[in-house]
């Protein structure tokens, strides 16, 4: 018998523009949200962006994350990119720390990290990539919980090392029958239906599943629900999401 959780998060990735070009609208979202995944500046992000979006989580008490990705800009980190471990770990590193600065700069801390993009996915299949990123953390702070797919090896290797691995589930993403998000560049790996969107979202949290592209029930033991911020819509169905999840379950940050 599954027992029912108390709580959920509710995240999203923020602060994703650069220079002169926002991407989604991160003031009104953060109105929804209880946990920002903010970039760091390697798949997007600046300064400026960073510190605008720490400040502004901060004095909303909303949880903020180092959303780190591979240094890819003109790819917004959505291209793999093999690297060597320790290079991996430094860049990892890195912007764990840049983001530090700017959370401190604004009275708050990191409380998390999560990979972005194709660093997300890569990771989650990657041993040497997801233990790249579990030495960066660990070199960190090894008190920062690392927010990821169950299952996946950067959750495994995070666990082994003695981080807390978070289980995050995507109300808006297709899944494939073995728990891995279907690609990008395939038809079906957004949802689009926001009533589809809402159920998918209540069923992760409170039944720890979700139905897969080919109709299979998939178990995924989730602490957090992410919804996109750069997708059209994107406010309200956040806002319709954490309102049907509040029907059932507290909505707080997990870290």
């Amino acid at each position: 018998m599954k027992l029912r959780p108390a709580a959920v998060d509710l995240n999203a990735d923020l602060g994703e523009g650069f220079g002169a070009w926002r991407l989604g609208d991160d003031e009104a979202l953060l109105d929804v949200i209880t946990s920002a995944n903010v970039a760091c500046g390697f798949h997007a992000g600046d300064p400026s962006t960073m510190h605008r979006v720490c400040r502004a989580a901060a004095s909303r008490g909303v949880a903020i994350g180092a959303q780190v990705g591979y240094r890819d800009l003109a790819g917004f980190g959505r291209r793999r990119i093999d690297y060597e471990f320790g290079e991996l770990r430094d860049d990892v590193l890195y912007q764990i720390g840049a983001l530090e600065a700017f959370c401190r700069a604004a009275g708050e801390r990191v409380r998390y990290v999560k990979p972005h993009g194709a660093l997300y996915n890569t990771a989650a299949v990657d041993q040497g990539q997801a233990e790249a990123v579990v030495a960066a953390v660990l070199a960190y702070d090894p008190g920062l919980p690392v927010l990821c797919q169950p299952g996946s090896v950067l959750y495994e290797r995070a666990v082994a090392a003695g981080l807390t691995a978070t289980g995050e589930g995507f109300a808006d993403r297709g899944y494939l029958p073995d728990g891995r998000l279907v690609p990008r560049s395939r038809p079906d790996a957004l949802v689009h239906d926001p009533a589809a969107v809402v159920r998918r979202a209540t069923r992760m949290a409170v039944d720890g599943e979700v139905v897969a592209v080919d109709g299979s029930v998939v178990e995924v033991p989730i602490r957090s629900i992410c919804v996109h911020g750069d997708t059209p819509g994107a406010v309200e169905l956040a806002r319709a999401v954490r309102e049907g999840l509040a029907e059932q379950l507290t909505v707080s940050p997990f870290a």
